[in-house]
């Protein structure tokens, strides 16, 4: 008798204490347009007292004088945010919080390309990074053993100047910046810089955020770099710190595996490792603006050498502002291609 007492009494305040306990529900969307406004709201399950929620984006908090209030968010960058709600209550305080991703807010324009010239290309150059400058090419070769920085005549492919990594390194993307040659490493956690004229190494820089060294190119104040995901760093021009990031959206999805960058005209070009295109990205949102299909590029070196399909793709950009000029190239290849990227009707 004493035990089933017990267990009644212990039933009752369990249900009295299920009963007294709040239970908050965070309500906003899991993915948005950036050209909508997005309304985030705070309830409580059983309608419950709640005296004031405080919101906050990210870290940055919100502007609110109820329990749901709506924002634009065109100028925020694109990827995932995580929203928090700061709930008072009974002289409580408690957080909720859930992430929402913000979309491109229309679909990326489609490109095709018109070759204009094409140039011999050491098919033993396993091409990291790619950039001109002065005349010349610049190239970045990976594979333990095999990587190096070269400079390269571009209507012959003999390559003018070499220097090699020391073979625990696989060499990474390169960009020239400041009359230095910045090179990353791809899974060593850290790059070097060369003296542009003798490729003399003078120094080395560690990545303290991002995860890997994929791709790298800069905007004439910063060095940008990819890491094989969907984000793309900036580095202090000075300490080569990662100071902040972008994340790559379509309206669909989000795009990762960016490989090789270069910048054109305001705009980051990628590669997508394994994919055959070019990527136009928004340096300060993210957005997609454009995808171009260089696949047939793939198809024409086949017709003259053997590849690997998974290995030996298209990786390779390079930009001659001053004549408007876009090189293209892949891993192994025997050709080096000027292109002109054309606007699908």
């Amino acid at each position: 008798m004493i035990n089933k007492s017990f267990f009644s009494l212990f039933i009752f305040a369990l249900l009295i204490s299920c009963k007294s306990e709040y239970k908050f529900v965070l309500k906003t969307p899991k993915k948005i347009p950036s050209n909508q406004s997005l309304t985030i709201s705070l309830s409580e399950k059983n309608d419950k007292k709640i005296d004031s929620v405080e919101f906050s984006l990210d870290s940055k908090k919100l502007k609110s004088e109820s329990s749901s209030l709506t924002i634009p968010i065109s100028k925020y960058k694109l990827g995932k945010h995580t929203i928090t709600a700061l709930v008072f209550y009974e002289n409580k305080t408690k957080k909720v919080s859930k992430s929402v991703y913000f979309m491109a807010d229309t679909a990326p324009t489609l490109y095709t390309y018109k070759i204009i010239n094409t140039y011999p290309h050491d098919p033993k150059a396993y091409t990291q990074g790619l950039e001109y400058y002065n005349g010349y090419l610049y190239e970045s070769t990976g594979r333990k053993g095999t990587s190096s920085i070269r400079k390269v005549d571009i209507k012959t492919g003999k390559v003018l100047q070499q220097v090699d990594l020391d073979k625990q390194y696989f060499g990474e993307g390169i960009t020239i910046f400041n009359n230095k040659i910045y090179q990353l490493t791809w899974q060593a956690g850290k790059g070097f810089i060369y003296d542009l004229k003798t490729f003399k190494r003078e120094g080395e820089f560690k990545y303290t955020k991002s995860r890997e060294g994929w791709g790298l190119t800069h905007n004439g104040k910063q060095l940008i770099k990819s890491d094989g995901t969907e984000r793309i760093w900036y580095l202090n021009p000075k300490t080569l710190i990662e100071q902040s990031y972008i994340e790559i959206y379509t309206n669909k999805q989000k795009v990762e595996e960016l490989n090789e960058l270069e910048y054109v005209n305001g705009e980051i070009y990628a590669n997508r490792w394994q994919l055959n295109s070019i990527i136009i990205i928004n340096p300060t949102s993210g957005k997609v603006d454009g995808v171009a299909d260089l696949n047939s590029l793939k198809t024409r070196i086949e017709q003259v050498q053997i590849i690997d399909n998974v290995d030996e793709v298209l990786n390779g950009i390079a930009y001659d502002k001053e004549h408007d000029r876009l090189f293209v190239t892949g891993k192994l290849w025997s050709k080096l291609y000027e292109i002109k990227l054309i606007k699908k009707e």
